[in-house]
């Protein structure tokens, strides 16, 4: 039989609560300083405080002397809780002989495992209020069955309108520490976004530099000669065996040079055939342009699931998989360049891999071809990852894009289809 404790020895534990709460800075390790101290006059092998949070919802636990999934959980539904009543307000206390036979704890969803996993038979649970709202519950088992009475409820309450301001104060605490963090995650995302269109602004209209002087150095220059030729040969009369074939190479060579600027700006192969088809078309064209022996090779594995991205995104996509393309054929000295294309449940990735010489980030960030690329990444909500391949050579370039949410037509749709 227990022995009865007296006032004054409650009134001295209650004092020495308050004393070890003191200087506790978050829920689990003031209720584990306080857990000996209640043991003096309500004894227990399981003692947890169930805190709820602001939105009313959902709950967390923070427990002493056992270790169980409840406490492993940083989040769970109060309307799972084997103790909701009390959290809702709907009982003052719940005081039990032997919780695996008590139907109030067990329910349809009830997470009540714990209590058959640690065998935890005498309950006892009270509500810690503050200012008429239930804002946790304190908790106390045993494995021995029929241990708590009702007296042990009333020096339980005692206990938890102790803790009650206390917790509440962490509680607010922590939902400030919280907002603090997400309006400067906020705050750096805005100002990432901000640097970013800044610097994109920044390349395009470099860009649009480059694309002006190449049209006056080169196609314009061209042109103009041959309006000259042409109007030579209009003021002079024909001679027989005269030849207009170097006017029309010329024209020729103009005009290849002129889609060539304007399939740099414009990526028409993208728009009309599509993401690979696009990607492919650029290996080629690069290894050519560039005189090298360069192998390449393209693996689509998306079942043109990244023409389904919005345009803006994947024309970015397209840009970053290009620049890394370019970067290998014109500086990496490779033999070989690889592309893989590649579908996962929640992202689009592509990789660009050659056998070069390795990564220059120096170099890259001096050209603005890394800039650029992490600009474009980031601009799409993209990862980008640069580096090594994975057997340590060369350069690996992946980038990783969110895969739009399917709508349940789309689902079913791929679903019959596999």
């Amino acid at each position: 039989m227990r022995r009865r404790i007296r006032p004054a020895e409650l009134l001295k534990h209650y004092a020495g609560i308050s004393r070890l709460l003191a200087g506790q800075l978050d829920f689990a390790s003031a209720i584990k300083a306080v857990a000996v101290e209640i043991g003096q006059f309500l004894p227990h092998d399981h003692i947890d405080a169930c805190i709820v949070m602001i939105d009313g919802k959902y709950h967390s636990a923070y427990e002493t002397g056992l270790d169980t999934d409840w406490g492993r959980l940083e989040a769970a539904p109060i309307a799972q809780s084997p103790i909701r009543s009390l959290l809702w307000g709907e009982t003052p206390y719940i005081l039990t002989d032997d919780a695996s036979k008590d139907e109030r704890f067990h329910f349809e969803g009830a997470f009540d495992n714990p209590i058959f996993d640690q065998i935890l038979c005498s309950r006892l649970h009270v509500p810690m209020t503050v200012q008429g709202e239930v804002i946790g519950a304190l908790s106390c088992s045993s494995h021995q069955p029929g241990l708590y009475t009702l007296e042990d409820v009333t020096n339980a309450q005692a206990i938890a309108d102790l803790l009650a301001p206390y917790f509440f104060s962490l509680r607010a605490a922590q939902l400030a520490q919280h907002s603090a963090i997400v309006e400067a995650e906020a705050r750096a995302r805005e100002e990432g976004l901000r640097q970013g269109a800044l610097n994109l602004t920044e390349a395009l209209e470099r860009e649009r530099q480059r694309i002006g002087m190449d049209l006056h150095d080169q196609t314009l220059a061209d042109l103009t000669r041959l309006t000259r030729q042409v109007e030579h040969l209009a003021d002079k009369p024909v001679i027989e065996g005269q030849s207009l074939e170097p006017v029309s190479r010329s024209l020729q060579r103009c005009m290849q040079e002129l889609r060539r600027i304007i399939e740099h700006a414009t990526p028409s192969v993208l728009q009309l055939f599509g993401f690979a088809s696009a990607v492919e078309t650029h290996i080629e064209r690069a290894v050519i342009d560039s005189g090298s022996k360069i192998t390449s090779s393209l693996v689509d594995e998306t079942q043109g699931a990244v023409d389904a991205l919005e345009p803006t995104v994947r024309i970015a996509l397209f840009r970053i998989v290009q620049e890394a393309i370019n970067n290998a054929v014109l500086h990496s000295q490779c033999t070989l360049v690889s592309v893989k294309l590649c579908a996962h449940d929640d992202a689009l990735r592509a990789r660009v891999d050659d056998d070069g010489c390795g990564l220059d980030r120096s170099g890259l960030r001096s050209s603005g071809g890394l800039d650029n690329m992490e600009t474009r990444a980031r601009l799409i909500g993209a990862e980008l990852d640069v580096g090594p391949r994975r057997d340590g050579t060369g350069t690996s370039v992946v980038v990783s894009v969110p895969r739009p949410a399917r709508s349940a037509a789309d689902a079913e749709i791929a679903e019959a289809a596999q």
